[in-house]
C-alpha cells in the first residue's frame, strides 16, 4: 500500500493534512457560528456558507493559472501566508454586529485567496511526482493515500470543535443545548466557536513546518512545463498535438460537468444534514453506539486496518508480528478508551462531520484493494466509470436519509426553535457510511484522472479546473437550505437523488467517449 511511492508523497500529503484539519475544525461549525452570532436562519446561514464554499474552491482556477507561469512551490508558499492571516482574522472577537460582519467576510475572503493559491498546486506538484515512469502506474494509489491523509485531518476537526465549544461554555456554566436561544447563552457559544478559528491558524503553522522541512523530497516536481524544457536533467515533457490537447480539455471539462451534481448532494454535511441532527436526531447517546463518538476509538478502529492489512501483506516475518501485536493494543485501547465513557452523552450535531472523514481513512485499504485485484486481471475499472458509480451510490445515501424522514414534521411545522429530536444517530451514520462509499469512488480518482489527463501547459488551470466544478457544486448546496423551511424533508432529498442519478446515467452514456479520448 505505500511500497514503493515516493516520499514527497508523504511530505506533502502530511502538510495537507495539517492545513486540512484547521479547515474542517471551522468548517465544522461555521453554519451553527453564523446562527449564533448574527440570529440567521438556516436559509441565510446555508447560503453563506455555500458561496464560501464556492469561493474557496472556484479560488484555484486562477490560482492554477498563476502557478502554471510563475511556480507551483510559490504559489503554496503564499498560501498559506494568506490563509492564515484569513482565519487570524476570523479569531479575533468582533460584535455581532454589521462591523462583525465585515469582518468575518474579509477573513472568508483571505481564507478563500489563500486556498485558491495553496490546494490545487499542491496536488499538482502530487501528479508530477508521478510523471517519472518509475512511478507512473501508482499514480491512483498515491492519490488514493493522499485523500486518505486528507481525511485523518478532517476526522479530529469536529471533535475538536466540540471540545473547544465545550470547554468555553462550561466556564460560562452551560453546556450546549440547541433549543436554548438566551443572549448570554448564545454569546458564550459564539465566542466558544470563534476559538475554532484559531485552532486553524496554529495547525497552518504546523503544516507549513512540515512543508519547508521536507521541501527537498519534492522539490524536483516544482516545475512547470515552460520550465521543464529549460532545464537540462528535467523529465521530459509530453508533447501533445493541437487536437490531442483539445481532446484532452474536453474530456475533462465532461468530467467537471458531471461532478457539479456530486459536490452539490455531498456537501449538505456542513448544512442540510447539521439542520438535520440539530431538528431531528437524538442527541443524547447511549449504549454501544457512544463508541462512535469518541474520536479517538476511532483513530485507533482506523489505525487497527491498516496494521491488519500490514499483517497480511508484509513479506516479513517481523514485520507480520509487529503489525499483529499494534493491531491488538489499536483494538484494545479502543475497548478501553469506550469502556471509560459516560453511560449517556450528550452529542452536537457537528459531531456527525467525522463519521466522513474517519469512514475514508477505514475504507481507503479496502477500496484500492478492490479496485488493485481488477487491475492485476487485466479489467482496470476506468476514472469515468468509478465517477459514474459513485453518483449512483450516492443517490443510495440520500436513500437513506429519506427512509429516516418519512412521518417527520417538515421543517415549517416545527418553527425555528422546536426540534423533534427523536431519531437514531444511526440514521445520519448510515447516510455518511453510504456517501463516503461514492466519495471514495469519485473524488480522488477525479484528481488522479486530471494530474494524468490535463495537458502539461495548463496542468495547473486544469486541476484549478476540478477545483471550480466542486465550487459551483458547493454553490449549488445551498439550495437544499433555501427550501428547508419552505417544503417537506422528503422533497428535499428527493431532489439531490434525482440530480445524482441523472448524472450517473449521463456520465455511463459517457464512458465509451471519454475512454477512447484519454487512451
Amino acid at each position: 500500500m505505500f511500497k514503493n511511492q515516493p516520499k514527497g508523497l508523504f511530505a506533502l500529503a502530511l502538510a495537507n493534512t495539517g492545513e486540512r484539519f484547521g479547515y474542517y475544525t471551522m468548517l465544522a461549525i461555521f453554519t451553527l457560528f453564523m446562527q449564533a452570532k448574527f440570529g440567521w436562519d438556516e436559509s441565510t446561514a446555508g447560503q453563506v456558507n455555500a458561496i464560501f464554499l464556492a469561493v474557496v474552491y472556484f479560488a484555484p482556477l486562477f490560482g492554477g493559472m498563476i502557478a502554471d507561469k510563475i511556480g507551483y512551490g510559490r504559489c503554496v508558499v503564499a498560501g498559506f501566508v494568506v490563509m492564515f492571516l484569513g482565519y487570524l482574522g476570523l479569531a479575533i472577537p468582533t460584535a455581532p454586529d454589521m462591523s462583525g460582519q465585515v469582518a468575518m467576510f474579509a477573513g472568508l475572503a483571505a481564507v478563500s485567496l489563500g486556498t485558491g493559491l495553496f490546494k490545487g498546486n499542491l496536488q499538482v506538484l502530487i501528479g508530477n511526482l508521478y510523471d517519472d515512469p518509475k512511478y507512473a502506474s501508482r499514480r491512483d494509489s498515491a492519490f488514493s493515500l493522499f485523500y486518505m491523509a486528507i481525511n485523518m485531518g478532517a476526522m479530529f476537526a469536529p471533535s475538536m470543535a466540540n471540545w473547544i465549544t465545550e470547554k468555553h461554555l462550561a466556564q460560562y456554566g452551560f453546556h450546549y443545548d440547541a433549543a436554548n436561544h438566551a443572549p448570554e447563552y448564545l454569546e458564550a457559544l459564539y465566542s466558544g466557536y470563534g476559538l475554532c478559528f484559531g485552532v486553524a491558524c496554529v495547525s497552518l503553522i504546523l503544516s507549513a513546518v512540515i512543508y519547508f522541512a521536507t521541501r527537498s523530497w519534492f522539490k524536483h516536481a516544482d516545475v512547470t512545463a515552460a520550465k521543464a524544457k529549460e532545464t537540462a536533467n528535467a523529465a521530459p515533457v509530453e508533447e501533445l498535438t493541437p487536437k490531442q490537447t483539445r481532446d484532452r480539455i474536453v474530456a475533462l471539462l465532461l468530467v467537471f460537468a458531471v461532478v457539479i451534481f456530486f459536490w452539490m448532494a455531498f456537501h449538505q454535511n456542513g448544512s442540510a444534514l447539521t439542520f438535520f441532527a440539530k431538528k431531528y436526531t437524538n442527541l443524547t447517546v447511549e449504549g454501544g453506539m457512544r463508541f462512535g463518538f469518541n474520536i479517538f476509538s476511532l483513530a485507533l478502529v482506523a489505525l487497527s486496518v491498516y496494521t491488519g492489512f500490514g499483517v497480511f501483506q508484509s513479506k516479513e516475518t517481523k514485520n507480520r508480528i509487529i503489525c499483529g501485536i499494534v493491531t491488538l493494543a489499536a483494538w484494545t485501547g479502543a475497548y478501553l478508551l469506550y469502556s471509560g465513557m459516560a453511560n449517556r452523552l450528550d452529542a452536537q450535531p457537528s459531531d456527525f462531520q467525522q463519521f466522513n472523514p474517519f469512514f475514508v481513512v477505514a475504507l481507503t485499504p479496502f477500496s484500492m484493494l478492490f479496485f488493485g485485484a481488477f487491475e492485476k486481471k487485466g479489467k482496470e475499472i476506468s476514472a469515468p466509470a468509478r465517477i459514474a458509480w459513485g453518483m449512483l451510490i450516492a443517490a443510495l445515501g440520500f436513500g437513506v436519509i429519506t427512509l429516516a424522514s418519512m412521518g417527520l414534521k417538515s421543517p415549517m411545522e416545527l418553527g425555528e426553535t422546536e426540534t423533534q429530536s427523536i431519531l437514531s444517530p444511526n440514521w445520519l451514520i448510515s447516510t455518511y457510511f453510504t456517501l463516503t462509499v461514492a466519495e471514495l469512488l469519485l473524488s480522488p480518482m477525479g484528481l488522479s484522472f486530471v494530474s494524468k489527463v490535463a495537458p502539461p501547459k495548463f496542468k495547473g488551470m486544469m486541476m484549478g479546473g476540478w477545483c471550480v466544478a466542486t465550487a459551483i457544486g458547493n454553490y449549488l448546496s445551498s439550495i437544499p437550505s433555501m427550501l428547508w423551511d419552505k417544503i417537506p424533508l422528503m422533497y428535499n432529498w428527493a431532489i439531490l437523488i434525482a440530480l445524482c442519478l441523472i448524472s450517473a446515467f449521463v456520465m455511463f452514456a459517457l464512458l465509451k467517449k471519454l475512454n477512447k479520448m484519454t487512451a
